[in-house]
């Protein structure tokens, strides 16, 4: 059990909040994470909230639980610790001091401050937290991507923040980084001497990240329109991804030495410019097609607006200009639409420097570690073996497979439920530094600004496709495939 510790959720009765940050703090009630006396409240902008309105909200939370999950005498002890109320973002009233006398019924309670709400909103929360004087020395703020639109409003952000949290309790999510894989990943890198020696361009031909979605807009159409999808997911998720897998070894695995050594790699980055844009990146926007059986919309179709360029898909040929990783392409790729739902890494190994089997035993394929992260987790080894019972010598890859819901029965892959529990114990280690996320808008911004002037729109693809053909060109000017 923990120790006791508050947990205020802005945007409390939002999407966010919802669907996954309290299926995943009641997922901490169930596994007895939570402290005895700890309370959450959920902020809402609607002019009156109370415990009438509760059971509404939490059927919503019920809708996104496994039933197995639900069990009568831990719902009612999550129930029991939620508080809602009602605080205007646009003006610091009444309700903000009425708020502020219940928060400080538990006056040492610790306090986690979670920002579900839009990033322009954040400095003007914690200017009001702050006039409430509900900030502790050990409250904590944790903000969620994406932070800003630009490296400078992303500084502004940043800045506005740090007038009231000190760095090290500004905790910014981003919930690919709390998934057990992507963890397991720097632990198979940093604890076995059979990847110690692999990790760099003597062994690796090339690494692939793919974030890939089969939905569309849902209700998300104003938000993404403004934003795309280099700045929804290749700004955070696919670029930290992208320095968890490239970060040399820390000295020792401590928050500050593991986003240390995540700058350095986005540091690393090699610009891409005007000139380069077109030959490293390539931006597409779904049409109509067909997925499940069923047509769906083109994104101009459910956006209702003909001249919209913003790019539902973007594909990137990246290099880290440093000893370890020169020479080896960094592809990502993230899409809406696609064909198929699945966050993936692949590190292609380079072939062997000699083939001692004759080419009528087949072809030799390279070998892969593929770490999977949704829609289940799980780690592959592919290796060339023999087949087996057949007297013609013949060769074919096979699979070493760690599947996490083979491996452990009672596992249930919940990402936000370890990033609340890492904040609540003080622990940064997944999160994002000021530095990384600044940095990663640095190298993005003239890719933006690229296409800004530029009149040519996204290349079409069609929904339920795996994106728009460059893509693949991409890839096949260094004779490399996506792998899916």
């Amino acid at each position: 059990m923990r120790d006791n510790f508050d947990i205020v959720i802005f945007g409390g009765d939002g999407d966010l909040a919802l669907r996954k940050l309290l299926p995943a703090l009641y997922r901490c009630e169930r596994e007895g994470q939570l402290s005895a006396e700890g309370r959450i409240f959920l902020t809402t902008q609607q002019q009156t909230a109370s415990k009438e309105a509760l059971p509404t909200l939490l059927a919503k939370v019920e809708s996104y639980l496994d039933p197995a999950e639900l069990e009568a005498g831990h719902w009612q002890a999550f129930t029991a610790r939620i508080n809602l109320s009602p605080l205007d973002l646009s003006v610091f009233d009444e309700r903000w001091k009425a708020f502020s006398a219940q928060l400080n019924q538990q006056p040492n309670f610790p306090r986690m401050f979670y920002m579900a709400i839009p990033p322009s909103l954040y400095g003007r929360a914690c200017e009001y937290l702050n006039s409430a004087q509900l900030i502790t020395p050990a409250s904590r703020v944790i903000l969620e991507k994406p932070i800003g639109y630009d490296v400078l409003s992303a500084r502004e952000i940043n800045s506005q923040v740090a007038q009231y949290f000190a760095e090290e309790n500004i905790y910014r999510i981003d919930h690919y980084l709390g998934k057990e894989t992507v963890q397991n990943l720097l632990a198979l890198r940093f604890t076995n001497v059979l990847f110690e020696h692999l990790w760099d361009n003597k062994a690796i031909d090339n690494v692939q990240i793919t974030l890939s979605e089969t939905v569309g807009l849902e209700s998300r159409a104003a938000f993404y329109d403004r934003a795309g999808a280099l700045r929804d997911m290749v700004q955070n998720h696919l670029l930290q991804l992208l320095s968890f897998i490239a970060m040399d070894p820390p000295n020792e695995m401590t928050a500050d030495n593991i986003r240390n050594e995540k700058l350095k790699v986005m540091q690393a980055l090699r610009p891409i410019t005007d000139a380069d844009v077109e030959k490293c990146v390539v931006r597409g926007q779904y049409h109509s097609g067909e997925m499940a059986g069923n047509v769906v919309p083109g994104y101009l179709d459910e956006l209702g607006n003909n001249q919209s360029h913003t790019e539902t898909y973007v594909a990137i040929r990246a290099h880290i200009d440093n000893w370890r990783w020169a020479g080896v392409p960094f592809y990502l790729r993230t899409g809406k639409r696609m064909q198929e739902r699945f966050a993936e890494i692949v590190i292609e190994f380079k072939p062997v420097s000699h083939r001692a089997y004759p080419k009528t035993a087949g072809d030799l394929a390279p070998n892969r570690l593929i770490i999977r992260l949704q829609p289940e987790e799980s780690i592959e080894l592919t290796l060339m073996t023999k087949v087996l019972h057949n007297n013609k010598f013949e060769l074919k890859p096979v699979s070493l497979n760690l599947d996490y819901s083979q491996g452990y029965e009672d596992f249930i892959p919940d990402a936000y439920k370890r990033l609340l529990m890492d904040v609540s114990d003080g622990n940064s280690s997944l999160f994002a530094h000021r530095d990384e996320v600044e940095q990663a808008w640095t190298w993005l911004d003239p890719i933006m600004q690229s296409w800004a002037a530029s009149e040519q729109p996204p290349e079409p693809y069609a929904a339920g496709s795996w994106g728009p053909e460059s893509a693949d060109q991409l890839l096949a000017k260094n004779d490399h495939r996506w792998f899916l």
